[in-house]
């Protein structure tokens, strides 16, 4: 948090080496941020691309309150809720990268487990609103707190907490479906 407080004021200062640490710090995190809440690949490094466009053009003007990590990973949101919303699909949401990988997941029928588990939740994911898994991305992928993620969405942590437990019990009661299935 220092680290980012001292690389924005450089940054504000017009230190293009600042930008690029900032880039280099969060970069994989939003990347899967992007990948969490976009259907298709492609869009991933563009929503990453335009997101850094436009805050590399608020050099001298760009005022920090609260984490640049949480920031940056509201504005990933934000863009690829614009970007869903433009290309109008919902096919699936991608979580390549998101769950950890087991001691034993070499094994042939743990990646064939891991794999149509993997589809069921892209799927379940999927049919989220997309307030709901937006919460559930950036506090499980982006480890951002309620508090955090309510201020940069503007709205209650009540209102946070709210959309990420409907959420999860949506979640739940899809994949304990498809189990039933």
């Amino acid at each position: 948090m220092i680290e980012d407080r001292l690389l924005v004021w450089r940054f504000n200062r017009g230190d293009t080496a600042a930008l690029c640490r900032i880039y280099e710090k969060h970069r994989d995190g939003l990347l899967k941020v992007a990948a969490a809440l976009l259907s298709d690949k492609s869009g991933v490094e563009d929503v990453l691309h335009d997101v850094f466009v436009e805050f590399a053009q608020s050099t001298g003007r760009f005022r920090l309150k609260g984490s640049l990590k949480g920031y940056l990973a509201i504005c990933v949101a934000n863009r690829a809720r614009d970007r869903n919303r433009t290309v109008r699909r919902r096919d699936s949401v991608n979580l390549d990268g998101v769950l950890p990988q087991r001691a034993d997941a070499n094994r042939p029928e743990h990646v064939a487990m891991s794999r149509e588990f993997v589809a069921q939740l892209d799927t379940a994911m999927a049919e989220l609103p997309d307030e709901q898994r937006e919460v559930i991305v950036l506090h499980l992928q982006s480890r951002l707190r309620f508090r955090e993620i309510a201020r940069l969405q503007g709205i209650s942590v009540n209102t946070a907490q709210s959309r990420y437990r409907y959420g999860l019990d949506k979640l739940r009661s899809s994949l304990n479906s498809e189990v039933r299935s």
